[in-house]
Order: C-alpha cells, then sequence, then structure tokens
C-alpha cells in the first residue's frame, strides 16, 4: 500500500500512543530533507524521523540513530531555539490527508508558554516539514517554496499555512452512503479508480481491496454493476472505513518468497497466495519493509548491467541458432543428390549425347523421378557432379551439426545464468556470476591480484519433518553442491527441462517422508524459470545416479532413471535458515 491516508492514521494512532506529552530532548537533521527528534516520555526514549524526500517521504518511530553533519543546518538550528525541551501535546491528522501535525508546547525566552505545529506533508515530491506558529504563520519550513515554483501555494517564511485543495475529494471518514451511490459509482470509470480518485487518503491499493472483499473486480466500469452489487461494495466501503476510523489497525508486510512486495495497515485479502507477516507497529512495518525493499532494488540496479550483458549474448545466440537451423534444412536434399548420381550410373549409359535430362525409376521409392543434366557433360561427369554436391552438403550437415549443439549448449548455459541472476539476493551472489561470466568470455576478467573468495552460499532450508535441504544460487553452487557436498544416498531435485536451481536433500541414510519430497519439489520449482506457475514438473532421483558429461560447462547434468512429481512453486510454509 502507498503511504496513504490510512497508513498515516494508523501512524498518527502509535504516535499519540509512544510520543504525546514527551519532551524533546533532541534535534538533528542528517539529510537536507530529513530530520530525527528524540523524544523522552513515559515509555521510555524514542526517536522520530521525518523524511520530506521527494522519492521516499515517511515518518516512523525508530531506535536507530543517525550521523549528523559538524554544522546543523539553518532550519535544524531554528527548531533547536524553538522547541528543544518542548512538550509535544497533540498529534493530528487533518481529515484523511497524507499531513501529521505535531502541537508543541514550550517555553520562549522571556519563560511564556508558547504553542508551535511541526506539519510533516506526506506528499511525493511535494512533501515538506513546515514549522508554524500557533496563529497558522509560517516560521520556516525544510524547503522553500516560491510563486515561481508552485502557483497554488507559496511555502515561505510569514505566509499564511493552508492545505492546498488541488482536488475535490471527499474524506472518506465522514462520507454518506448516498454520495457514494450516486456520485462515486457514477463517475465513467474503473470501480476502483472511481473510488480512489474521490476520497482522500485512499490509494488505488486499499480501493482494490474494498472492490475484492465486495467480490467486484476493481478494473470494472462503474456502468457494468448491477444495483445489489453497488450496495454491496457500499457496505464493504463504510465497513473498511469503520475499521480506519476506530483505529483497528493489523500492520503487515506483504512477502513473495523473502521479497516484500507490499505493506499496509490494514489486512489485504487480495494477495491471498502470498505470505503476510504481522508487526506490532506500523513504525516496524515501514523501517523493515524499506530496509528490505532497498536490498532488492540494490541488487536489481547491480544486477543490471549483467543482465543486459547476458540478454545481449542470449539475442545473438538465438539468431545464431535460428540461422543454423535453416541451414541445416537446406541440407536435406543431400540425399537427393547421392540417389541422383547413383541412378545416373545405373541408366546413364543409354543417354544421347547432349541429353538435358534423365528419366528414370528411383529403386529405393519405386518412383519415376527426373533427374535435370547438364548437356556438356558426359553421364559419368554428370553423376561426379551429383556426388559432389552430396558430399559437400553431408560435409555441411556435419559440421552444422556440431554448430548448432554448440550453440544450444550456449544459449541454455546463458538462460541458467540469467536464471541465477533473478535469484541473487545479495552482492556475493552476483560476484559468482560476474566470475562464470568472465570464465567462459562474456565480460573481462579483472587484471592481477588474488582472486577473492566469495562469501555466497547456497539456501538453506529445514523441512516440516528436519531435514536440511540445500538450493545452489548459480551453477557454481549447483556444481559444488551435486558433486561435491552432496553424498551418494542424498535426494537430487531440478525442475524438468528448464533453467533452474540444484535442490540437495540431505538424507543422512534414511527414507524420505512424501512431505519432505514435495517440500524440495516446491523450492525446486520456486527457484526455477518456472517460478509462480502452479504446475511444474521436477525431476528426482539419487545423487549417485547424477553425472557430469567430460568437459560441459558448471552445473550442467545428464541422468537416465528418475522419478518426476508435478508441484506448485509456493515455498511460504518452508522454514529458510539464516547463516
Amino acid at each position: 500500500m502507498a503511504f496513504d491516508g490510512i497508513v498515516i492514521a494508523n501512524l498518527v494512532k502509535d504516535l499519540n500512543t509512544y510520543i504525546l506529552n514527551g519532551r524533546i530532548s533532541k534535534i538533528a537533521q542528517p539529510e537536507n530533507d530529513e530530520l530525527l527528534l528524540t523524544i523522552k516520555g513515559n515509555r521510555g526514549q524514542v526517536r522520530l524521523l521525518l523524511s520530506a524526500s521527494p522519492s521516499l517521504p515517511l515518518v516512523y518511530l525508530t531506535e536507530e540513530n543517525k550521523p549528523s553533519p559538524m554544522t546543523a543546518p539553518n532550519f535544524c538550528m531554528l527548531l533547536r531555539k524553538h522547541i528543544s525541551g518542548g512538550r509535544i501535546t497533540a498529534v493530528t491528522q487533518p481529515g484523511m490527508e497524507r499531513i501529521i501535525n505535531i502541537e508543541i508546547e514550550h517555553l520562549n525566552e522571556l519563560g511564556d508558554l508558547c504553542r508551535k505545529v511541526l506539519i510533516a506533508e506526506l506528499m511525493g515530491k511535494h512533501s515538506n516539514l513546515i514549522f508554524c506558529d500557533d496563529t497558522g504563520m509560517i516560521i520556516d519550513s525544510i524547503k522553500h517554496i516560491s510563486g515561481h515554483v508552485s502557483s497554488v501555494r507559496e511555502v515561505l517564511p510569514g505566509r499564511e499555512y493552508f492545505i492546498p485543495k488541488t482536488q475535490e475529494k471527499e474524506n472518506p471518514l465522514e462520507a454518506a452512503e448516498s454520495s457514494f451511490l450516486q456520485q462515486v459509482l457514477a463517475k465513467p470509470c474503473s470501480v476502483a479508480k472511481a473510488i480512489y480518485s474521490s476520497y482522500t487518503g485512499i490509494s488505488p491499493v486499499a480501493a482494490s481491496e474494498i472492490c475484492y472483499r465486495a467480490s467486484i473486480d476493481g478494473d470494472r466500469p462503474t456502468a457494468s454493476l448491477t444495483g445489489d452489487e453497488k450496495l454491496h461494495l457500499s457496505r464493504q466501503f463504510t465497513i473498511f472505513m469503520e475499521d480506519v476510523r476506530e483505529g483497528n489497525f493489523a500492520p503487515n508486510i506483504i512477502k513473495k518468497g523473502k521479497e516484500p512486495v507490499e505493506f499496509s495497515s490494514v489486512l489485504l485479502t487480495q494477495y491471498g497466495d502470498y505470505e503476510t507477516v504481522p508487526y506490532p507497529s506500523i513504525s516496524k512495518v515501514l523501517e523493515d519493509y524499506y530496509a528490505q525493499k532497498s536490498v532488492y532494488t540494490r541488487i536489481r540496479q547491480k544486477s543490471s548491467d549483467l543482465r543486459r550483458i547476458v540478454g545481449t549474448a542470449l539475442e545473438r545466440n538465438r539468431k545464431k541458432f535460428d540461422l543454423q537451423r535453416k541451414q541445416l534444412k537446406d541440407t536435406e536434399k543431400k540425399e537427393k543428390y547421392k540417389v541422383y548420381g547413383e541412378l545416373i550410373h545405373t541408366y546413364g549409359y543409354g543417354l544421347a549425347e547432349g541429353a538435358k535430362e534423365l528419366e528414370a525409376l528411383n529403386y529405393y521409392t519405386n518412383e519415376t523421378v527426373k533427374i535435370p543434366l547438364d548437356p556438356q557433360l558426359t553421364p559419368g561427369e554428370n553423376a561426379q557432379k551429383y556426388f559432389d554436391r552430396y558430399n559437400k552438403l553431408k560435409r555441411t550437415y556435419e559440421a552444422l551439426s556440431q554448430l548448432i549443439e554448440e550453440t544450444r549448449s550456449e544459449i541454455l548455459h546463458l538462460e541458467s545464468i540469467a536464471t541465477s541472476l533473478d535469484i541473487a539476493v545479495s552482492e556475493e551472489d552476483l560476484t559468482q556470476i560476474k566470475e562464470e561470466l568472465a570464465e567462459y568470455g562474456y565480460i573481462k576478467k579483472r587484471g592481477g591480484g588474488k582472486k577473492e573468495k566469495s562469501r555466497s552460499k547456497p539456501f538453506h532450508y529445514l523441512s516440516s519433518d528436519g531435514y536440511h535441504i540445500y538450493v545452489g544460487k548459480n551453477n557454481y553452487q549447483n556444481e559444488e553442491l551435486t558433486f561435491k557436498f552432496a553424498n551418494g544416498g542424498d535426494w537430487w531435485f531440478h525442475a524438468k527441462g528448464i533453467p533452474g536451481s540444484h535442490v540437495i536433500v540431505k538424507a543422512e541414510g534414511n527414507e524420505l517422508p512424501d512431505r519432505v519430497f514435495e517440500e524440495a519439489g516446491r523450492l525446486a520449482a520456486y527457484y526455477s524459470k518456472a517460478r509462480g506457475a502452479e504446475k511444474v514438473e521436477i525431476d528426482y532421483l539419487q545423487r549417485k545416479n547424477v553425472k557430469k558429461p567430460n568437459g560441459s560447462k558448471p552445473g550442467f547434468v545428464v541422468y537416465y532413471t528418475n522419478y518426476s512429481l508435478t508441484i506448485d512453486s509456493d515455498i511460504s510454509g518452508l522454514r529458510l535458515v539464516e547463516g
């Protein structure tokens, strides 16, 4: 869920629990657009991070401290002057806006009691932290917005603070059912868009969730809804907003495997196929979600060059493969030329001088064929001409057959590397993939120095029955797992006919329960090119029956007797062992 009004409402509830009546002991500005307040309250000391970053505006409670510049910026110095030691008297959210007002009571230089308001506006690129007096006059802001930048509102010292009404939206906490039915659902657009474009603080994800709970496709046009569907949707909207009004929040992160895909202050039933991880507070959700998300984002960014190299090589090899197969098809006529040469030898003795064709019975097919001849050549020379064509095409066929196998092997190898890039979760994983690309000439090897040992390790899972399952992240790890780590009696799993990880179950000399085979099969499906598919065919056999052909690329194996199972790629119930 986006950082919408519902998440803000959840956050305001938490802030009232932890910082209300607390005193501001420290004020820091770690970044140009970020504040870190240390607050001492009846629940101990907490830190409140307020970020007006245009790419990631956030407010949340955290235990982590951040280094600050040696010289505090002007905005930070101003806040220290006014509200250092001040007491937080209220934390509010106007309507369902993406705004948090923190009201602070403090003593001025003369010892008089004063009130100030620190306002966090969390509106994407328009985000700001604004400091106002008790009359609503702006004292200063972390970002100055002049009339040259915005024609809607200036945010400058001495200007009056107000919330710009750039869109005509209702407060969903005060919305009437008649308005929902007669105005919102009358808009000529999809149902979900009608909801989030009509109410303040409702994101597209929240709107889709309301539709899902009403068993209505959010992409349907509003005009297609029946009267009963509209009433049911209206009731679900009312129930949804009632939970927000009463503060019935359930902070959680939605995960697909280990990767976080969404966060929310309410349960998102539309993500039923994914894992929902509950959290004690929305602050912890925000801190963990963006920390975990940044790992995946950073890995994707760092792997983009490698993906481009692999993608370019794949495209080139696939084009080469198609051309080679086309050329191979052209060699199919070689057998015809061989037969022509043999038939001329057999029947050519009766040909008249200068004949342009020979009509003869093909004793291989019992069909009459007409063989074109060169009238300038003798029958023997015409026969030799066809034999020469046959031999040339035969040599081409043999060479092309070998080249096609080499190209096919190259494509399979590159596809396996592409799958490894999808599986990679750390920079150490990418290091091993770089080593493989360098070894096979796709990127230049780094010159000089001793090769650094990679710290990347295979995934380690524990089955429901206590068996250890290992999953290779790349071809080097697959090779190591299968041929050095596993014993002959251990079990080996792999998605059939597609790139994927080698999965090893340590049998420890025991007969494995059926559930272990299913769980290992799911891992093999998940860590393959078929991730996300409902049905994936998995081959499995004992490790002793897996062989590696001489000279083959890392991770490439052959086997001749195996069992098979078909299973989904859902691994949400499996426990990953850290370290």
